[in-house]
């Protein structure tokens, strides 16, 4: 890089700096005209900087950004390794496409049936759908949210092959109890990390327990790449099972920017195709995607990563202010639980309303929001009450009464790590104000 170039770059960096520390200056929080979201991505200058001198060096293809990011990832959850997305919603489709593949030993096939919680995100069901898979609803406890296990024999068949569980809103299932019952039975486990990165079961990262796991770096979660995800994988297999789907189903696995000519195989024009030689980059031997991120989203990434401690250290900080609140309005609301060898980094604090109680989901977060302050269901409550299930071939074990309570009794403010002890304070402040009008 010459000298001219360089000094262009350093002068673009210190104009960027410049606007995030002017931006910092003046941010000031006045209750109830400032927005308190559930949650937002956190970042400053450093990661618009890396991002900047990714888009400047012009290659914008995944290359050693990506490889570093998934580097640290596999380090940071424990796992043999992690393949970047698009998504979390990319990654989930891609886990169990993989699952799906031919090239795994005993894939799953069309029919086979997947174990999963009625009450969680759409995207966690979604691929199983679409890949002919028939999901298992259990119920959820009403207050960890996730399932409880000793429901996952009532769920079994023939015809089980996987288990798939999220960590609802960063709490951690149960998660030797799981891995118990799917060794018993020879079932594939993969768990949605997507809103749990950070959270731990006895000692143990959330999304390193399933041969397949996958995260989000969507901006309200834990780190974000503007959008984003990652498959992290303990079987071997899938670093070219997954990134081949990832990549349309090419059969090559050479990295974005390699550059040389025979490629990593070192016999690029070595391979045959009717009988005669073609260039391996462009050899298909699965149906597949195009769910990569880009090289300036993994530098950003990069530097969120690192950000992950004191962002784990926040989230869990909020999470306590907010229950110390919430005690006081026990009455009212079942408030969160955690399992004893949990130890959850918190996506958000969520309420379920009590059946009891004078007043309904409805009135509670439309006063929040008058307040400025953001409120979210979770999510999708119990997904078979949602319209595009209606005619989705499933199977449930019992009647999910929590669910169903969940899908309306229940919704969550934020904890995120852009939330001060003021803000937590004025939720806590505006849900007392409004208990009193209505008990």
């Amino acid at each position: 890089m010459d000298t001219t170039e360089e000094s262009k770059r350093k002068e673009i960096e210190r104009a960027v700096n410049k606007i995030f520390s002017d931006r910092k200056a003046k941010k000031k929080f006045i209750r109830g005209k400032t927005w308190i979201q559930y949650s937002g991505g956190v970042f400053d200058d450093r990661e618009i900087n890396a991002s900047i001198e990714s888009l400047i060096d012009g290659w914008f293809g995944l290359g050693r950004k990506a490889e570093e990011l998934e580097l640290g990832l596999a380090h940071f959850v424990g796992v043999k390794g992690s393949i970047l997305t698009n998504s979390g919603s990319s990654s989930n489709l891609l886990a169990i496409a993989s699952l799906m593949s031919y090239f795994y030993p005993g894939h799953m096939t069309p029919g086979d049936e997947v174990i999963t919680a009625a009450c969680g995100f759409p995207t966690t069901v979604n691929p199983m759908v679409l890949y002919g898979l028939v999901p298992v609803f259990l119920d959820v406890t009403p207050d960890t949210y996730n399932i409880d296990a000793n429901n996952l024999e009532r769920a079994l068949s023939k015809k089980t092959k996987a288990v798939m569980l999220a960590h609802t809103l960063g709490n951690p299932n149960e998660m030797d109890a799981v891995v118990a019952f799917c060794k018993k039975h020879n079932l594939l486990l993969v768990e949605d990390n997507c809103d749990a990165l950070g959270s731990e079961y006895d000692g143990q990262r959330t999304g390193s327990f399933g041969i397949l796991s996958t995260q989000s770096f969507y901006p309200p979660h834990h780190m974000t790449m503007g959008e984003g995800g990652a498959v992290h994988y303990n079987d071997l297999r899938f670093e070219r099972i997954t990134r081949s789907l990832r990549d349309w189903g090419r059969s090559c696995w050479c990295r974005g920017d390699d550059k040389t000519m025979n490629g990593a195989c070192k016999s690029r024009f070595n391979y045959r195709v009717g009988g005669k030689p073609y260039d391996h980059k462009y050899m298909f031997n699965q149906i597949g995607y195009n769910l990569k991120p880009i090289e300036p989203q993994a530098a950003m990434g990069v530097e969120q990563l690192k950000r992950m401690p004191s962002f784990m250290k926040a989230r869990r900080k909020n999470f306590a202010r907010m229950y110390g609140h919430a005690k006081r309005w026990e009455q009212h609301f079942i408030l969160p639980r955690s399992l004893p060898k949990a130890d959850p980094c918190w996506f958000a604090f969520p309420f379920t309303i009590r059946d009891e109680a004078p007043f309904t989901t409805h009135e509670i977060t439309m006063f929040l929001e008058s307040r400025m302050i953001q409120t979210r269901p979770l999510f999708a409550g119990n997904i078979t009450r949602q319209p595009a299930y209606f005619n989705v071939p499933y199977r449930k074990v019992g009647d999910l009464t929590n669910a169903d309570r969940v899908l309306h009794n229940t919704f969550f403010v934020g904890i995120y790590p852009g939330l001060g002890n003021e803000e937590i304070d004025f939720i806590a402040e505006s849900i007392h104000d409004f208990l009193p009008k209505k008990t």
